[in-house]
């Protein structure tokens, strides 16, 4: 298998908070590197300034190994950026792990996988004119030009048929761009499609979304209410 690395911002066994397998104790493998700059996102040090070191994937199995869970989770960031991503994937299946890939969905990759989760983006992350993470807005124009790639999208879905949609919403005329964009994509069932009410810094729970019209759509539409469990049961803190 060799030993080359990834770039890796911070590994930790929790319980999965959020989606399908909400509850499930597993241990989870951040990458540091996105190719998006989320106005909201709760892990600006794999994104927005990367922070981590490179180790490498012999260890990383080691330590999934070691921690002697069922389930683990490869995030980021975005996980499916990097080459080498496949063969971290690919040996934690091999050891029996359940593997879930959370992705934005923007990169296309054949790897060993049982869940994909892809978290599209909607116009409400990208960033402001006024992001001081961005004053010249430079990942502003980059952002809103790669938040969506519909034929990666209908690839993921396509390749892996056991994948979940998560969006997040901030207001309720986002309902309609969901639907555009489910409009153009193959493969899913409404019980795949998750709503997760964005979160309010620091603490990240839902708060600033008025989540009764959440509820609504989901029970209208047969998709799924999705909480952050492990944010309130740990709050935002690296490492849950």
């Amino acid at each position: 298998m060799g030993t080359a690395g990834l770039k890796i911002s911070e590994t930790f066994v929790s319980l999965q908070g959020e989606g399908v397998l909400t509850g499930m104790p597993s241990w989870f493998v951040r990458l540091a590197g996105c190719n998006l700059r989320c106005a909201w996102c709760d892990t600006p040090y794999a994104s927005w300034s990367p922070e981590g070191r490179l180790i490498d994937i012999d260890t990383l199995l080691g330590e999934a190994r070691e921690s002697k869970l069922s389930h683990a989770v490869v995030t980021g960031g975005e996980p499916m950026m990097f080459d080498r991503i496949g063969v971290l994937t690919e040996g934690l299946v091999r050891a029996g792990v359940h593997v879930t890939v959370e992705t934005a969905g923007t990169i296309f990759r054949e790897i060993a996988c049982d869940l994909m989760s892809i978290s599209p983006k909607l116009s409400n992350s990208t960033p402001g004119a006024q992001e001081s993470r961005d004053p010249l807005g430079v990942w502003r124009v980059r952002h809103e030009e790669r938040r969506l790639n519909v034929e990666a999208l209908n690839g993921l879905l396509e390749t892996y048929p056991k994948h979940q949609l998560k969006f997040v919403v901030c207001v309720e005329k986002d309902l309609a761009e969901i639907e555009s964009l489910l409009g153009k994509l193959r493969g899913w069932s409404p019980a795949q499609v998750l709503l997760m009410p964005e979160g309010v810094a620091p603490s990240s729970e839902p708060g600033s979304v008025d989540r009764a019209w959440v509820v609504r759509a989901c029970i209208e539409r047969g998709w799924r209410y999705c909480h952050r469990v492990h944010v309130e049961l740990f709050g935002n803190h690296r490492g849950t």
